[in-house]
Parts: C-alpha cells; structure tokens; sequence
C-alpha cells in the first residue's frame, strides 16, 4: 500500500505510510508552524471476525477457543476492523511546551487518523445474516459503517477512553456502571466505536489546535500579529494589511497565520458550544435567539476534496471594495472526473497566489452573476451595479439569515444563503417547521465549475457545515422552484427527499428534506 497525503481540514498535511501491523502518520507541517500535531504517530489497524463466522483459510494470528480471528487489514470492512494507538513521537521538551492536555492531544491524534480512515472507499453496506442467507445482495438488511476503538497501547491509560467518551469523539452500547471496582480493568469499555455518521457530524474545531514553542525554539512562532488578521483599520475601515513574509499559504496551512476558522492566538480549540436556548419574537413568529454569523470576509468552513484535488471553503459575504484575498490552501491535482489536458483542468487548475489576490469584490462578483440570463431568470436581481450591493446590503442586515460566497482553491464560484427556516418566508407558509430547522439558497455564477460532479460536492457540504453549526439543527430544507426539475434532482442526488409543493408569494415551490438522522457523510 503506497504512502497516502492527507489534507486536514485546518490545511495541515500528512504523510501516512504502511507499517508492519499499521501505519505511520508523519505531520509534514511540523517545522513550519507551532505543531499542531505531534511530528508522527503509529496506528495499528486490523479486521477481526467472530471464531464461529472464519474458514480455515482465515485463521492468520492462531485459533485460540473463544477468541475472535485477527487479520491484517487490506481494506475497510463494514464493522470488523479496529485500531488503537501503539506509539507517539513526541517533540523535545526544549523545543515546544509540554501539552497542557495530553489527552486532548490524543483526541486530536485519534480525530485525523479518523478523519484519513473514512476517506478509505466505503464498504458494501450489505450484511448477511443467517436469516438473510438467501437474500438477494441488493435486497439484504443494511447496517452502518464504524471501525472498533481497542483499548490497547495508548488507549490502555486510566481513564482515557472514558475521557474520549465524554469529549464525543468514541461511543459505546454498554451503558452501565459496571461491577468492577478497580477502574484499570476497563470493564465496559472493551467495545468502543465510532461510526461514520457521527465522525462527519463532529466539528473539527473541537480537536485541531497547537502547540506553543518556547521562546528559545528554532522552529518559527508564526504568532498572530500586533493587529488582528483581517481586523477592520480604525482609519481606512478596510481590511488590515497582512505581513508577506511567510510563504504559508502555498504550503496549505490555515492556522495560525490566516484568519480561516481553526485559527487561534490562544493554541486552544475554536470550538465553543452553542448557548443555552431563548426565545423572541419577530414579526408575530416566536423563535430561538440565533447566534452570530460569521464576520465580513470569514471563512466559516473549509475541506479538501479528494475527487477535485482542490480545497473548498466557504466565507461570509464582504461589501469591502478590495474584495477578500484568499490566504488558504490549495490542491495540485486534476480533478477524477477529468481528463489531464482538458480545458476545464487547465482552467479550474489555473489559480495562483498572484492572481488569487486581484479577485474582483463580491458586489462586482454579484454583478457579473446576476446580469447572466441563466441566474436572473431565477433570482431577479439582474441590473446595475448598485442593484446587487442593495441587494448585498439587505441581506448583511438580515437576522435569520446570512450570504455566502463559495471557493474553489479561493477562486469564488457562487453564491449561497444560509437560513433559519422558522421565521423565514418559507417558514411562515409550509407549516412544521421546527425552531432548528435550516434552509438553503443556491447559485453559481462561474461556469467552469458548474457540473454535477461539483454540485454534490459543493451542496453536500453546505448541508456538513448545517448539522456541525449546532446539533439541535435536526433537518435541512430548500424550496427549489416546482418546474426547476435538473435542481430537483441535484439536492435528491445528496439526500434530500420531496415531501410536498409549498405556495409562497412569489413562487410555487418543492419543499425538499434532508434529515439529520438519515444523513451519511459529505461527498469526497
């Protein structure tokens, strides 16, 4: 099994390379920042299967009575394989501080080896049982992909899987006490699990953070400036310039020296839970107290997808005249579903720092969009340019709801609405709604990355950043046109489901769904 780079989403990069028994992560970032990990760790992974389910071609470490059969892991398998921690290097005292929290450190070790396992191609869901024996595959019972948590090496520390437990990172069915008094047996806690659909409903900003360099380190502090990056300039009310000295942009590296969403002076997780729940009214519609959204110009969500070999992220809407330069990280590869000499890949592959920073402002990229025949015709919002900064304006104001542009290696590709259904438009007509409810509006303006391909990724990670924004937000909801059938099709092809027609004041709309519950993972 050949090495494999992995792309956290913060922009570190990792080298994961096959070991006897496992594998080695080596953080590729180390030297160029404040670690936010480790420089490497060792996983051991394997497939177990019950003795009683194994042929005797499978018996590959023994056949002892009772106990399951271990084999080496090759690929992902639905629910036999599992893994654990064996070794970490850690950097020298001299160098970097001693973690303040070693087990955090460990869960953030845990996460990415999570985070690089469930990009592994998806088993068959399929299982067959002694009922099911004579089922057809396409007609057999159906169960979730997760990878068994071994309490061995690592994990063996007092109290550590109980701590993972309680960050959210590791489950396990056996919900009780236990009767053992000694809590080194780790009764009730030989069974751990973490499954797909909960990894991809964690926030990654709970477990990527860094570590502090001393002040005798050779390794650079990278350290936020004197000025908050992309803090407003009391004088100019523009963006704040930014130091050009580090060339980390190009190296992939979100944090700590650009403002994406895992950057932290502090060293500590960005993550903060929501507040507890309260109500208002607006317009005659009792509803909960929304948080914030995001700052002019923040990147809100970022991830890198393997299929295009490019980063996308999302940022909220900025009315500044400069437009927002991207400093975030960017892909080398040609997208799966391309050629290597196309034109599209050269063109969606064309993206440089140089030219990343005289991106047009977001009115004149709104501009450009809502004047297209294709985009007016659904939004309405076609004309001058002072048409779509009122439009721009109006939204920025609004309290449900927020407008987003969306990035491909940094190059803006559309522009979508983020919603609480509840006190929206759609909320006041379609009945149901419940106070968590999300909605989302979509449009992309650049032809070069319209495609279906692209959509699903895209739109499936709109609906990944809904359900990470806050766990009461049990559904996801748009309101595509009724004779809108292509849109119809895209948001059924990442889980949404029709339930019905709803009339609103301007438009005869499909309410479409996708439910928390029945949702898997983004597209990769």
């Amino acid at each position: 099994m050949a090495p494999n780079l992995l792309h956290l989403p913060n922009g570190a990069n990792i080298t994961v390379t096959p070991v006897f028994g496992g594998f080695y992560f080596k953080s590729n970032d180390y030297a160029l920042h404040s670690g936010s990990l480790p420089p490497g760790w060792t996983i051991i992974i394997q497939s177990q299967q019950d003795a009683e389910e194994a042929t005797e071609q499978d018996d590959e470490y023994g056949d002892e009575p009772g106990r399951p059969i271990i084999h080496r892991y090759r690929t992902p398998t639905l629910r036999s394989d599992v893994l654990f921690i064996s070794s970490i290097s850690n950097p020298s005292n001299n160098d970097f501080k001693s973690p303040v929290s070693p087990s955090r450190q460990i869960a953030m070790m845990l996460w990415s080896t999570l985070w690089w396992y469930f990009h592994q191609p998806r088993p068959a869901p399929q299982v067959t049982t002694q009922h099911s024996s004579k089922t057809p595959d396409s007609g057999k019972p159906k169960e979730e992909w997760r990878i068994g948590i071994k309490r061995e090496g690592i994990f063996k520390g007092r109290h550590l899987l109980s701590k993972l437990e309680r960050m959210g990172l590791v489950a396990g069915e056996d919900s009780f006490v236990g009767t053992d008094p000694d809590d080194r047996a780790g009764q009730g806690w030989e069974n751990m699990f973490v499954k797909q659909r909960a990894f991809w409903q964690i926030d990654p900003r709970i477990f990527l953070f860094t570590l502090s360099p001393t002040h005798n380190s050779p390794y650079p502090s990278n350290s936020p400036y004197h000025s908050r990056p992309s803090s407003p300039n009391r004088d100019s009310g523009l963006m704040s310039p930014r130091p050009q000295s580090e060339d980390l942009a190009g190296q992939g590296l979100w944090s700590p020296t650009t403002p994406g969403p895992f950057y932290s002076a502090s060293h500590l997780p960005t993550y903060y839970p929501p507040l507890p729940q309260q109500y208002t009214i607006t317009d005659g519609v009792r509803h909960p107290v929304r948080p914030k959204p995001p700052r002019q110009g923040e990147t809100f969500y970022a991830r890198f997808i393997p299929s295009m070999g490019q980063y996308l992220s999302f940022r909220c809407v900025s009315l500044s005249p400069k437009g927002v330069v991207y400093n975030g990280p960017i892909g080398s590869a040609t997208p799966s579903f391309l050629p290597p000499n196309s034109a599209l890949s050269s063109a969606a592959h064309s993206a440089t720092m140089a030219n990343l920073n005289v991106t047009p402002s977001d009115t004149e990229l709104l501009h450009k969009w809502m004047n297209d025949d294709r985009v007016n015709a659904a939004w309405g919002v076609g004309g001058p340019v002072s048409t779509q900064e009122q439009f721009l304006r109006a939204n920025l104001l609004n309290r449900h709801s927020f407008p987003v542009i969306g990035c491909w290696d940094g190059k803006p590709f559309g522009y979508f609405e983020i919603y609480w259904v509840k006190e929206d438009t759609l909320g006041r007509h379609a009945g149901g709604i419940e106070d968590w409810d999300r909605g989302i509006h979509v449009l992309v303006g650049e032809q070069e990355f319209r495609g279906p391909e692209r959509v699903k990724v895209w739109m499936s990670a709109l609906i990944h950043f809904c359900f990470l924004a806050d766990s009461r937000t049990q559904r996801v909801l748009a309101e595509p046109r009724v004779d809108n059938t292509k849109i119809h099709g895209y948001f059924q092809d990442v889980g949404f489901f029709k339930e019905r027609e709803v009339a609103l004041p301007h438009k005869q709309s499909a309410l479409m769904k996708v439910l928390r519950e029945a949702w898997e993972a983004p597209f990769l």
